[in-house]
Order: structure tokens, then C-alpha cells, then sequence
């Protein structure tokens, strides 16, 4: 630790000596300081300036790490700021210097552009004297002419051309050359065309005469056909006419008597049907009166029924009630000599039972 941090305090922190306090290590004086004091003393946590002297203490930490802080995070700000103000200074310069380098190279890549512009245009100019093969073989004489008169009228100016005189030159000859050679091919092509041409229209005149002669043929021939054709329909249609014509009067005929035989069999059918309702009607009349008499006979044995079942329910309950009568007769009489059999005079047993069966007595009662 240098002499000059040994001396600053936390409130000495300020922007002119901020680079030499936050380094590596610079913080460690003043933490350990802080530490120092408020470690020097115990208060005393049962009473309550104790209590407060260790709040205030805890405040001081707090207000030292705020005074430490803030110079920091002030400091730390212009260092971020730094690089763009570098980064921008930087930038201005390189581009003053690469204008400054553009002026002074124009004058040589304005020549240079100009140079290339002339090379440029000479190529166009000696690549106009190749012709394109596919171009030669596809043309016809007539074109292959006006091309080879082209180019002999071209004129080959070696001042202009310069290095691409020679081969400007030698394009021309290697161009006229191909030409040449292509127009008679193309003119030796062209009377073998004319020839064949000649051969097809002949063998096209004598085909079509043939085809002309072949379809006034086939039309007399189709023509007599159909001719007899006609003919032929017409027998057929009068013959088909007058089946027709007989069959139809065979199926009216047919018709007639079906007609006939089915009135007469309508009418047995209705004979038959009215028999057959007649009949049943009396059926339906003797059974109506069969279940009347059945229907007056059931309720009468029903109402004997039911007589006879009232009759049984009254014997049946008045039996029951004896039963009952001699079942209570019975305990009773069991009781009554229990209470004998227990001391009590007969008269007295007789009057206990009468009072329980009469339920007078209290919390008492006989089980029958």
C-alpha cells in the first residue's frame, strides 16, 4: 500500500484520485478500517443503549460502503464511456485518411478506368468477327452470302486496334474462310433439297390422283351398296308392318277373351265372397248369443264365488278369535295359578289378571 492510500480516508474518495483507489486490492484499506472500528467494542445487548450503540454501528458500515460505492460506480461509468469516445475519434480519422487516400489516387483510376473502357470496347469489336457455329450451320446460302459480303467490307485499322491487330486479322481470314466453305455445302444442300422437293411433288401429284381415283371408286361402289341397302330395309319394314299389324289384331282378339274370362271369374269370386259373408254373419250371430250365455253364467259363478269366500272369512275370523279367546283363556289360567301358587287366594289372583289384561295396572302387562 503506497503512502498516498495510506493517508486517504473515506471521505477523501474523489474523481481526481479515483484511478489510484480502484485496482486490485485499493478496497481492502478501507473495509479493513471499517471492520477495525466497529469491532473495537462489545456493546452490551441488555440494556438499551448497548442495543442502540450496535444499530449505530451497523448504520456506519452502511454509510461507508455508500461513500465507497459511489465514487465507484461514478468511476466505472467513465470507463465505459471511454471506449466510444475512442472508438469514435478512431472512426472520424479513417475516414478523413481513406478521402484523403481516394483523392490522391483519382487521376490514376480515372486513366485506368479509361484504359479498361477502350479494351472493353476493342474486345466487343474483334469478338463481333467470330460468328457463331450453330449461326453458320442454320443459315441458309442466301444469308451465308450477305455475311461473306459483310465481311469482306470490313476494314482493319491497326492504329485504333494496336496488340489486336494481328489476331483481328487472322479472325477475319479464319471467319471468310468459314463462310466460304459453308455457303458451298449450304448450295450443294439446297439443289439436293430442290431436287427432292421436285421428286416428292411428283410422287404427292401421282399419290393424290391414285387417292382421288380410290375414293370415286369406293363412292360408286357405296353408293350401289347402300342403294340396296334401302331396298332391303324397305321389304324388311313392310314385312315387319304387316307382323305387327296381325299380331296386334291376334292380341286384341286375346284381350277380348281374357277380358271375358276375367268378368266371369269376378263374378263367381263375388257369389263366392257373399256365400262365404252370409255364413259367417250367422256364425258371428250364434257365437254372440253362445257368449252371452257364457258371460251371464260366469257372473253367476262368480257371485257364488265370492258368497262362499265371504262366508269362509267370517268362519275363518270367528275361528280365530276363538283361538285367540282360548289362547289368552290359557295364559290366563296359567297366571292365575302362579299367583295361587304363590299365596294369593283365587279371588284375589282372579281380580289381579282382570286389572293386567285391562292394562289398570301400571309397567305391567300379559304376554299373549
Amino acid at each position: 500500500m503506497s503512502a498516498q492510500q495510506q493517508v486517504i480516508t473515506i471521505d477523501d474518495i474523489s474523481e481526481e484520485n479515483a484511478p489510484a483507489i480502484y485496482v486490485a486490492g485499493g478496497l481492502l484499506p478501507f473495509y479493513e478500517k471499517v471492520q477495525a472500528e466497529v469491532s473495537s467494542e462489545v456493546p452490551d445487548l441488555k440494556t438499551a443503549k448497548g442495543r442502540a450503540r450496535i444499530a449505530s454501528l451497523a448504520a456506519t458500515v452502511s454509510k461507508s460502503k455508500t461513500a465507497v460505492e459511489k465514487p465507484g460506480r461514478d468511476y466505472l461509468k467513465r470507463l465505459k464511456e471511454m471506449p466510444k469516445v475512442v472508438e469514435a475519434e478512431l472512426r472520424e480519422f479513417v475516414n478523413k485518411m481513406d478521402a484523403l487516400r481516394d483523392a490522391t489516387r483519382q487521376p490514376l483510376t480515372e486513366w485506368e478506368e479509361a484504359e479498361a473502357a477502350k479494351k472493353r470496347e476493342i474486345e466487343a469489336w474483334v469478338g463481333k468477327l467470330r460468328l457463331d457455329p450453330q449461326i453458320i450451320s442454320a443459315a441458309d446460302s442466301e444469308y451465308l452470302k450477305i455475311s461473306i459480303g459483310a465481311f469482306e467490307g470490313i476494314v482493319i485499322d491497326g492504329e485504333w486496334l494496336g496488340e489486336y491487330e494481328a489476331e483481328a486479322l487472322r479472325l477475319k481470314a479464319d471467319t471468310l474462310a468459314t463462310l466460304r466453305a459453308a455457303l458451298e455445302k449450304r448450295e450443294q444442300y439446297e439443289a439436293e433439297q430442290a431436287e427432292l422437293a421436285q421428286r416428292r411433288a411428283e410422287d404427292e401429284a401421282r399419290e393424290k390422283k391414285e387417292r382421288e381415283d380410290r375414293i370415286a371408286r369406293e363412292a360408286a361402289e357405296r353408293a350401289t351398296r347402300e342403294a340396296e341397302e334401302k331396298a332391303q330395309r324397305e321389304r324388311d319394314a313392310t314385312a315387319q308392318r304387316e307382323r305387327d299389324e296381325k299380331a296386334a289384331a291376334e292380341k286384341r282378339e286375346n284381350d277380348l277373351k281374357l277380358a271375358a274370362a276375367e268378368s266371369e271369374r269376378k263374378a263367381e269370386q263375388a257369389k263366392r265372397e257373399k256365400i262365404e259373408a252370409d255364413q259367417k254373419a250367422e256364425r258371428d250371430r250364434v257365437q254372440a248369443i253362445e257368449d252371452q250365455k257364457q258371460a251371464v253364467e260366469n257372473a253367476r259363478l262368480d257371485e257364488i264365488a265370492r258368497q262362499k269366500a265371504a262366508a269362509d272369512e267370517i268362519i275363518r275370523q270367528q275361528e280365530a278369535r276363538e283361538a285367540d279367546l282360548e289362547h289368552k283363556k290359557s295364559v290366563n289360567r296359567a297366571a292365575l295359578e302362579a299367583f295361587v301358587a304363590g299365596g294369593m287366594t283365587e279371588e284375589c289372583a282372579k281380580q289381579a289378571i282382570t286389572l293386567i289384561a285391562q292394562r289398570k295396572i301400571p309397567s305391567i302387562s300379559i304376554s299373549y
